[in-house]
């Protein structure tokens, strides 16, 4: 159906990718629940499974429902086409697998979330891939970092832990002048806030858990292909894409498939191979998510507007990481580039020793020590003992990750009760006065144990 130019807008969030169909025509989209599926005869499977004629052999590679998810996704980020994947994790691995092989490099920022790193420095170094790390805010440093065997870009629109922002077409024109497509992690922005696409990016990423799907439920991760990058007018950098393969009966990728080689690679040998894949019934949970994102992103904003006010004041925080502080090295990027917010996912450092950390996070209520972002509820956690635990003390530090910095999401709760659970865990940091009964963390002692 017709969602207009297919924009990430509130229609397209609820119908983009569904149309129902008789015999009868549900207004949800319906859980295709099977592993396989019956072929009209031998000629049509046998032509399916050549690639040569498009349909559904097998859920690993392809389900009804999961189709939907990955025609709304590609629709709200302005792509040709989208993978859908068990995990985010997935999704970063088989968008990279798709571009790069041993022996071959991926300049990446230095500001990433830690499981992306550890995929990048542990599992990539054991396939015989490099990886260099560029300061997102350096333009210069991702040309500097560019070899003859560099395959690919990688950064994220909104970094995590310190929603560091960049310079997204200054990076896509160095990666593009290398003849190198760009990949970034869209998760923290979501198409609502940022579409990568538009700026400069080749190919899109997201954790579907997170934002997406919006409610700590379900796992799930997609790629999304923009169709512009020309891997013809590199030959020799992608034999994968533009040479005779045996895989696919001698015939070339690219001369069968276009744009639209390189989802095509990605589903028929990595998510085929490597088997992760997005069961129908997860799929379903990130639909009825996508749903209500824009509402959602909506109230994010809104309530880290007032715990940002809130804690840059505060006597007990030594700074606060997110691009609306008028003084972020960010904040005119924030204001050119995210009209709508640069996202609730952020961090701050407290004013204290490391020791304050823990009792710290074990006073709040409100907030939940959980690893994991973009739920409705607020969520807490110390990147230097659980996210990014893995990262040597050098690479914390060069990521802007500190012994005392603390990383917020914020949810969908009302704003004086998150400022109020945040202000009674700081007050003895900062010697305040003790709350009185008549405040909003009163409130919250009393209606956390409903």
């Amino acid at each position: 159906m017709s969602t207009g130019d297919g924009g990430c807008t509130a229609t397209s969030l609820i119908h983009a990718g569904y149309e129902p169909q008789d015999p009868y025509r549900p207004v949800a989209v319906p859980i295709y629940q099977t592993a396989a599926y019956e072929f009209r005869d031998y000629a049509s499977a046998r032509s399916m499974f050549a690639l040569k004629e498009p349909g559904f052999t097998y859920t690993r590679t392809g389900n009804p429902t999961v189709a939907v998810l990955e025609q709304r996704i590609a629709a709200l980020d302005g792509g040709v086409a989208a993978l859908a994947t068990a995990t985010g994790q997935a999704a970063v691995a088989v968008a990279l697998l798709t571009l790069v092989r041993g022996g071959e490099h991926i300049v990446a920022s230095s500001k990433l979330y830690g499981g992306t790193v550890d995929l990048l420095t542990d599992t990539f170094d054991d396939f015989g891939i490099e990886v260099s790390f560029a300061d997102p805010a350096d333009v210069g440093a991702w040309a500097a970092a560019v070899r003859p065997r560099t395959r690919a870009f990688l950064t994220e629109s909104i970094g995590n832990p310190l929603a560091t922002l960049q310079d997204l077409p200054a990076i896509a024109a160095v990666a593009h002048g290398a003849g190198v497509p760009l990949v970034v992690d869209n998760t923290l922005a979501t198409p609502v806030l940022y579409r990568p696409l538009d700026h400069g990016a080749d190919v899109v990423v997201y954790s579907a858990t997170k934002f997406l799907g919006g409610h700590g439920t379900t796992l799930a991760g997609a790629v999304v292909d923009g169709g512009r990058f020309d891997f013809s007018a590199y030959p020799d950098k992608w034999p994968q894409l533009t040479k005779p393969k045996r895989r696919y009966g001698g015939e070339v990728l690219w001369e069968r498939h276009g744009h639209g080689a390189y989802l095509a690679l990605a589903r028929s040998k990595y998510l085929h191979d490597l088997g992760p894949s997005l069961a129908p019934s997860s799929a379903v949970q990130i639909l009825q998510g996508l749903e209500t994102l824009d509402v959602r992103i909506a109230q994010h904003g809104q309530n880290t507007r007032e715990v940002v006010r809130f804690l840059t004041s505060h006597p007990a925080v030594a700074a606060v990481h997110h691009p609306s502080v008028p003084d972020h090295p960010q904040a005119g990027l924030a204001v050119r580039d995210f009209p709508r917010g640069a996202g609730s996912v952020f961090s701050f450092d407290l004013a204290a020793d490391s020791g304050q950390v823990g009792p710290f996070i074990d006073r709040l209520r409100l907030f939940k020590l959980v690893a994991n972002v973009g739920d409705t509820r607020s969520l807490v956690a110390h990147p230097a003992a659980m996210t990014h635990c893995r990262l040597s003390r050098e690479q914390r530090a060069a990521a802007g990750i500190g012994e005392t910095t603390i990383r917020l999401s914020v949810g969908v709760e009302a704003a004086a009760d998150l400022v109020a659970d945040l202000a009674q865990a700081l007050e003895p940091l900062a010697g305040a006065a003790p709350l009185t009964a008549g405040t909003p963390a009163a409130v919250i002692s009393a209606g956390s144990e409903a």
